[in-house]
């Protein structure tokens, strides 16, 4: 099963990164949130959605 995640680009763990979604665009939204609700600041974590297998979290109960 292929899921995604949102990673920052820093490798770094807070509230976004680290969530996961079963498409693409439900993360998206996530982002587009984030993004929307900032201005011109430059203090900005940047992130990416990255797709990856679900194996390990289908093996321990969860799905995506």
């Amino acid at each position: 099963m292929t899921c995604y995640r949102i990673v920052r680009d820093d490798g770094q763990l807070d509230t976004i990164a680290g969530q996961k979604f079963a498409t693409y665009d439900a993360a998206y939204v996530v982002l587009e949130r984030y993004y929307g609700d900032l201005c011109c600041s430059d203090e900005r974590e940047y992130y990416s959605i990255e797709e990856y297998s679900a194996t390990q979290d289908l093996a321990d109960g969860q799905l995506c």
